[in-house]
Order: C-alpha cells, then structure tokens, then sequence
C-alpha cells in the first residue's frame, strides 16, 4: 500500500540562484516569494550580495539565496562579487541555474555549468514566454547533454509560468529536516538594508544609462517616529566620479527629486507608514577598487 502523502517528512534546505547577469534570478526571486525583496533593473551586476528569500509550503521550507551574475570579473569589486555566487553555491544544498532561454547557451554559460555540475542542481530556463516553444528544444537537448540526469523546467519569472512547478522539484530535492524560520518570515534583511536597495535601484531607472553601475548607497540615519506614524530616513548616494555627482543631481536638483520621490513611494509600502527621506549625493573616488570602502559598503 502506498505511503499517505500528507506523512512525508517535512524539508528544509538552501537553494542557491545561479547564472549570468540580467539571467532573471531576482525576479524569480521576487516572484517565489509574491513581493519584492531584490532590486531589478537593466543594469549588469545590479545584485551584489547575497540576498536570502524564505518561501514556506506544507511541504518544504525553501531557503533561497540571491546572488551576484556570474560573469568575467576585472576590477576588484566584479572579482568580491563573483566570489559571493561561487561560495553560495558551495554551501547551498542545491544549486538553480537560470539559464536566459532568449540568449541560449554560450561559452560563459558553459563555465557555470562546470561550477554547478558537482553539485546537486536543477536547471530553469527562464524567459520561456518570450520564445517559441519548439525552440526550446534544442536548448533543453544540449543542457541535458552538459548535466545529465539533472531537472530542466521552462518558467518565466515574469509571468510566473511554471514557477509552481519549479518549486516542487526543489522541494523534493531538498534534504530532511525541520523549518528554518518561521512561517511568516520571507527574508532576513533588515528594513534599512531595504531601504538602501529601493534607493540604488531608484538612481539606476531615473539616470538610465548616464550612471554606471559603480553606484552604491548607504543610509546615515533611519528614526521611526512611531507618535507620528513617520519614519525619517537620511541616506547618502556614492558615486566614484566628479562627473557624476550633476548627473544624479540634475538641473535645479530635479533629478534628485523624483528619484526620491519614487524611492519613497515604495518605502512607504515596505514600512506601512508616511516616510520623509532626504538624500544626499557624495564622490568616494575610486571606492570599486579600494578594499576598505568596499568593506565598508557591504562587499
């Protein structure tokens, strides 16, 4: 007689998101979890930490870990941030490789897949809603080729196709154990260190391309005022060139300003309360290659 379903033994584990820059792993992220805890944007190397996510089913607690794109580091802060994936994936109990289903497989995508194969790992081929389905074929045939015997699932972060699915294969492929955290927990940052995200993810969509990636931000101060159901937030926006404190400022300050206002709009949902943010913009020149400051910025 088969074993009731409902007396399987309770999983627990950590799943490491893995693969190439703008592969889609923070919107999948976000998706898993039903609301935004990583920031998203166009830029390459947008994530630069390990960002946790915690999705609990009647099953499984999936403990998710976020991390930077795996790409060819150069300066030192590429080099710090390639580290944290590479020891994310070390240390989770299953590896997710998202490969961009769009771009296909190439020779960068080939070495991650050396990085995940002595692992236990499934693969999502993400952004299937943005290709035919007979064209994945081919794209499932070779990953199966590079890993065999592993899980392949098509999903689109997006849309949320097949991400159910997805779900219950890492479910499965997790080791036994009780949860981790509690059940209405979904991550382990802490507000400010949101607050912090919102802000650099509002200076990338509002200077488009004019601003490389080299942004940081930190937050000087961050005061709830419960009396007044208000949260007074002052942070300082870095940039490591002259030329860019004008860009992120704009003329008469207006750029500044609706990055701001757009930071604190999404704020407010995150804390539930009227926030009042003043931004600040300061020049740490050359901070992507100077150990101590990039220590001090969290990488």
């Amino acid at each position: 007689m088969a074993a009731d379903s409902s007396s399987a033994a309770h999983r627990c584990g950590f799943v490491a998101l893995v693969g190439r820059p703008n592969a889609g792993k923070s919107t999948l992220l976000n998706r898993i979890l039903g609301q935004k805890i990583a920031i998203v944007s166009d830029k390459p190397q947008t994530t630069r930490t390990r960002i946790l996510g915690i999705r609990t089913i009647p099953q499984a607690q999936i403990v998710l870990v976020d991390t930077p794109g795996l790409h060819e580091a150069k300066d030192l802060m590429n080099k710090r941030m390639v580290a944290v994936a590479e020891n994310a994936v070390l240390d989770a109990d299953v590896a997710l490789w998202l490969v961009d289903a769009t771009r296909g497989l190439d020779a960068l995508e080939e070495r991650i897949c050396e990085l995940v194969s002595g692992r236990r790992c499934c693969v999502a081929l993400n952004k299937a809603d943005a290709v035919e389905k007979r064209s994945l074929l081919p794209l499932m045939a070779r990953t199966a080729e590079l890993l065999p015997g592993r899980e392949i699932v098509p999903v689109s972060a997006l849309t949320g196709e097949s991400v159910d699915a997805l779900l219950e294969v890492l479910a499965r492929m997790l080791p036994e154990g009780p949860a981790l955290y509690g059940e209405d927990e979904v991550t382990d940052q802490t507000q400010r260190a949101l607050v912090q995200e919102i802000v650099r993810e509002k200076v990338y969509e509002v200077t488009h391309h004019e601003v490389p990636y080299s942004t940081t931000v930190t937050i000087d101060s961050f005061e709830e005022k419960a009396e007044r159901n208000l949260v007074v937030i002052q942070a300082t926006i870095h940039v490591s060139r002259r030329s860019q404190k004008p860009i992120v400022i704009g003329r008469g300050a207006t750029r500044l300003k609706e990055l701001g206002q757009k930071a604190r709009e999404e704020i407010e949902k995150l804390v539930g309360c009227r926030v009042f943010l003043e931004l600040f913009v300061r020049v740490q020149e050359g901070w992507v290659a100077d150990v101590r400051r990039l220590r001090e910025f969290g990488l």
